[in-house]
């Protein structure tokens, strides 16, 4: 039986569902232990929900038809990669189980360069999902012959106040 962490269902799973983004964006995250096993439980469901759908990809050409300067219709053929069945309906229940976080401003970016890097990134934590952590951790369980066990929670002691065990989640 899952924990109830003192929180109604609804309060408990908007909880869960922002430590899990949070873990997924920074890579680790400091909690209390009791919550940290919930925390790892959905984040590893999530890595492998992804992992299982990241090489599923389409080649698709488009006719681009564009009007140029003289009012002619030029057409021209691009070829895009698209999601397959499998890839897109993992997106789209990340998409649903994850807060959407946004890129973060770098310190001497100017505004120009950040809106050009962010600009063709709608979903930033479920295109981190997909293009950083699910091939390494799909390599590593090639390598390892294993699946799961992608997190770690190393204790750190009690909370000062309500004595709350404390620890710190991170992705291996």
């Amino acid at each position: 039986m899952p924990k109830k962490l003192g929180k109604r269902t609804d309060q408990r799973m908007a909880m869960l569902k922002n430590q899990v983004s949070e873990l997924l964006w920074y890579g680790e995250i400091s909690t209390t232990v009791d919550r940290a096993k919930s925390v790892r439980s959905l984040a590893e469901k999530y890595i492998t929900i992804a992992m299982r759908a990241y090489k599923d990809d389409v080649k698709v050409t488009k006719t681009i038809t564009e009007t140029n300067a003289k009012r002619e219709r030029v057409k021209s053929t691009v070829e895009v990669t698209n999601d397959g069945p499998k890839k897109l309906a993992a997106r789209r229940r990340l998409m649903a189980e994850l807060v959407d976080l946004k890129e973060i401003k770098g310190e001497k970016e100017s505004k120009s360069a950040y809106k050009a890097r962010i600009k063709d990134v709608k979903h930033p934590l479920i295109e981190k999902m997909f293009k950083e952590y699910a091939p390494k951790y799909d390599a590593r369980k090639e390598e390892l012959g294993q699946g799961g066990g992608y997190t770690r929670i190393i204790k750190t002691g009690v909370r000062r106040g309500d004595a709350a065990e404390t620890c710190v989640l991170k992705l291996i």
